[in-house]
């Protein structure tokens, strides 16, 4: 079994119950073959305390994520022969029609697909498993 991945921010909002400041910690991570978002929320102030596991990652989180530990490029070793098996493992990962996955392929070739850690080690990991040498690389 592959190791789980993860990164995590801190970031700010307010309070449902009493309009403060709510500290929050959100992690995405690659667990099991699964791409997961989970926050725990704990205001300093009335002590309203909250753990959201499982969602989508927000996508300003998503950008403080990338600001805050960097991009990670998708690369493909060799690629030349595996145009094809490439876009069809992306189409079926990314939910993308073809016209975008060719797109895609093309980025991934050119070094130029770049995301959150979680997000391209779960691509990297399902390239692998198609018989594709790609690693998940900071840029």
């Amino acid at each position: 079994m592959e190791q789980p991945v993860f990164e995590s921010v801190r970031y700010s909002t307010v309070c449902q119950d009493c309009g403060a400041e709510l500290e929050c910690c959100g992690v995405q991570a690659l667990v099991a073959g699964r791409l997961r978002w989970d926050v725990e929320s704990t205001c300093v102030v009335c002590g309203f305390a909250v753990a959201l596991c499982g969602g989508d990652l927000p996508s300003e989180q998503r950008e403080q994520m990338l600001a805050e530990h960097g991009r990670v490029r998708l690369r493909v070793v060799s690629p030349s022969t595996k145009r094809v098996e490439i876009m069809r493992v992306l189409r079926v990962e990314l939910g993308t029609d073809l016209v975008d996955a060719k797109a895609l392929v093309r980025r991934v070739l050119s070094g130029d697909y770049c995301g959150t850690l979680p997000e391209m080690e779960l691509l990297a990991r399902r390239l692998r498993a198609s018989g594709i040498a790609a690693v998940a690389e900071r840029v």
